[in-house]
């Protein structure tokens, strides 16, 4: 087992895991303390490394016990200001965004470097409720009794992460179909005003179309065929057919609405280089609008 290396560091949690990361590695080798010593001294780099060989100066490291490393460690790494900022930054830590897996081990290296502010498992527990989301906090307290453990804490505060996730995902989803009916009911309703120019533009269908020697185009709605000699003027050329199906409301009384389903209309147009089309559509006789409604001119962006 190849045990870590360790070039120094002004980051405790940095420090800390070194020392947890080579404890492991040495209890695997079952080495006595003297042994212990020796290894970690020999994994010591760079900066470590210098503050290892003032050690050796001012005290004979052949006689050091393991508990007597790990404490000339500490004291380099863990000082006094830096577990005072560590200690502050305990106090105040709390899950916000992170996931509960993330908060939790954010938790565990804080708690390590503070043991004083952990006499017992009961105040581990009431620190770590603290640390989560209000809203996780409220179902993990949930049940006949408050979590015990810290493990029982863990586990309650995973199962309410996912409860709480899924429920705002069924918000959400419930929310976003709301919106979006709203929006179709809200487009498909006739608006208050509106002309039958913006009527025709909302129904419009435009679809592009190749001219060729022989076929010939319907115009549906009137029941005539488009003339061949526009094959021979512009053989191949590209045209844009224009189709609409054009609903109407009109009062016919008072308190009385009636709707006109007016009937294909088609026009043809020869697609040229100018970037606007106009176009003059001819409404073909009906009963249910009004006769000056019938001719209908507007503009078409290519």
């Amino acid at each position: 087992m190849k045990a870590p290396e360790f070039e120094g560091s002004t980051n405790p949690i940095e420090a800390d895991n070194w020392l947890i990361d080579l404890q492991v590695a040495l209890n695997f080798l079952r080495l006595n303390d003297q042994e212990k010593v020796l290894c970690a001294s020999f994994m010591l780099r760079k900066d470590a490394r210098l503050w290892w060989e003032t050690v050796q100066i001012r005290r004979d490291v052949t006689q050091m016990t393991w508990e007597d490393f790990v404490e000339e460690f500490k004291e380099q790494y863990f000082n006094t200001e830096v577990m005072e900022a560590q200690q502050d930054e305990f106090d105040k830590f709390r899950q916000g965004n992170l996931s509960v897996a993330e908060a939790v081990k954010k938790f565990e290296q804080l708690a390590r470097l503070c043991p004083r502010l952990i006499s017992s498992e009961r105040d581990k527990v009431r620190r770590m409720m603290r640390m989560f989301r209000s809203d996780l906090a409220v179902v993990i307290s949930s049940g006949p009794h408050p979590p015990l453990t810290v493990a029982e804490c863990v586990s309650r505060a995973i199962r309410a992460e996912y409860w709480v996730g899924q429920n705002k995902e069924q918000k959400a989803k419930f929310f976003k179909e709301k919106r979006e009916e709203k929006a179709q009911a809200k487009q498909n309703q006739a608006r208050p005003g509106q002309t039958l120019q913006q009527k025709v533009k909302e129904n419009i269908r435009v679809k592009i179309i190749t001219t060729s020697s022989t076929a010939t185009t319907n115009r549906r709605g009137s029941g005539m065929q488009e003339d061949k000699g526009i094959n021979r003027i512009f053989p191949r050329r590209r045209m844009l057919l224009i189709t609409t199906v054009i609903p109407l409301v009109r009062n016919v009384g008072e308190g009385t609405r009636e709707i006109a389903v007016l009937e294909p209309v088609a026009a043809f147009y020869v697609a040229r280089n100018a970037t606007m089309l106009e176009l003059a559509i001819s409404i073909p006789r009906t009963s249910k609008i009004n006769r000056e409604d019938r001719d209908l001119n507007f503009t078409l962006h290519k």
